[in-house]
């Protein structure tokens, strides 16, 4: 085995990098460039766990030829001037998290890559040898945790360093499906949303679908977190804004194949809530960081017609957390915490953090004599409360005995 050439940093101490990795995306919305995507995407043992002999066949003569014109007819619906929705929220989510590290005076590298599609994960991480960098936080813009897509990013990382003559110290994030920053800035969307085009009247009726990215039902019992990460998040977004499981509930989308996946499904439930006369419908994905095919074409599009198709009144799409403010610092107090330890401050920060150091060190000190004086003055004082005490108690014992003798 050859291993792939290392730059010379000759003792040199190298520089460290936060990657974040996202799912991917065609490089263009046409069927040749879908079924590059798909062919990657469906090739993967963690999405498809079916073994290879028997899916292949199936994949490359069946679906591929028929799902690329499909894929590529929706992606042309929401594709922009500047390319994949996905692609161009991704690099808006790196530019940001970059100019915030550094405004914060982290001396850090800030990139992205895709696990399927450009550009790769192999790519990014040898342009980041190349420029130096010998420490890499893997951050997956994944907050829930699933084999499906955090192992499997983590997976591609890992065999890229098994290529690597000289490694770089690597460090991942698993998951941070709870965060408090993450969770607020869940609840800053879905509340900036309706102060600009008003609250739903959950009195009236009215809900709020928190739609998750499917996955199969066997990988539950099989005991992938997601699930129940999924529902957790759900179950604290709920609360921070002020609704209950009736108000607020929990759907799975995209299912593929006719096996069960997790459920409540997104779609049926649109179709009941229309039917049952449910006037207006909000629909969020909270597990999406950035608005993409199944955001924006699945649900606003798909996910709109199947509900007011049934009967519902007023559909609302929840944008996902794309480039938002409160997202991008979660995102800095998620890099941070996993950053801990490692050299990462420009010179003035560590200048900064020393002289924060040695003046904390001082206030404790400060604090320490101020706290010890205090204590050794309430202690004096205490004494000689209680001297007092005895002195008084034992003026009258003393006046009663001289009584006593004189009258003997």
């Amino acid at each position: 085995m050859r291993f792939d050439p290392e730059p010379i940093s000759h003792g040199q101490s190298g520089k460290t990098a936060v990657l974040l990795i996202n799912l991917g995306t065609p490089d263009e919305p046409r069927p040749a460039a879908v079924r590059r995507y798909l062919r990657e995407f469906l090739s993967d043992p963690r999405v498809v766990e079916i073994p290879s002999l028997v899916w292949q066949p199936l994949l490359r003569l069946v679906i591929l030829p028929f799902r690329s014109r499909q894929s590529a007819q929706k992606y042309a619906t929401v594709w922009t001037r500047d390319g994949s929705p996905l692609k161009v929220n991704t690099e808006h989510q790196t530019n940001a998290l970059r100019a915030l590290l550094h405004a914060n005076d982290y001396d850090v590298v800030v990139d992205y890559a895709m696990r399927y599609g450009n550009p790769s994960i192999p790519e990014r991480i040898r342009a980041l040898r190349q420029n130096g960098v010998e420490r890499i936080l893997v951050l997956p813009l994944y907050p829930q945790y699933s084999s499906s897509t955090t192992a499997t990013a983590s997976d591609a990382v890992f065999r890229v360093l098994g290529r690597l003559r000289n490694q770089p110290d690597v460090r991942t994030v698993r998951d941070y499906h709870d965060h408090p920053a993450y969770i607020e800035a869940l609840r800053q969307q879905v509340e900036g949303y309706w102060l600009q085009n008003g609250r739903p009247d959950f009195a009236a009726g009215e809900r709020l679908l928190l739609s998750f990215h499917g996955v199969p039902r066997r990988t539950l019992d099989l005991g992938d977190p997601y699930h129940d990460q999924c529902v957790k998040t759900a179950r604290l977004l709920a609360a921070a804004l002020g609704l209950d499981e009736t108000t607020c509930r929990l759907t799975f989308q995209s299912r593929f194949g006719k096996a069960e996946w997790l459920q409540p499904y997104t779609a049926p439930t649109l179709e009941e809530l229309g039917r049952g006369g449910t006037p207006r419908v909000d629909v969020f994905c909270p597990g999406f960081t950035s608005d993409c095919l199944e955001t924006l074409e699945e649900i606003n599009m798909e996910g709109r017609q199947a509900y007011l198709t049934a009967g519902g009144k007023l559909f609302h799409f929840i944008p996902c957390l794309n480039g938002a403010s409160a997202w991008i610092t979660a995102l800095g107090e998620i890099a941070a915490r996993h950053l801990q330890g490692w050299p990462v401050l420009s010179p003035q920060g560590e200048a900064d953090a020393s002289a924060a150091a040695v003046a904390s060190t001082r206030q404790r000190q400060v604090a320490a004599v101020a706290a010890f004086e205090e204590a050794s003055a309430a202690a004096a004082a205490a004494a000689q409360a209680q001297m007092q005490t005895q002195a008084q108690t034992a003026s009258p014992s003393e006046g009663a005995h001289g009584e006593a003798g004189a009258r003997s």
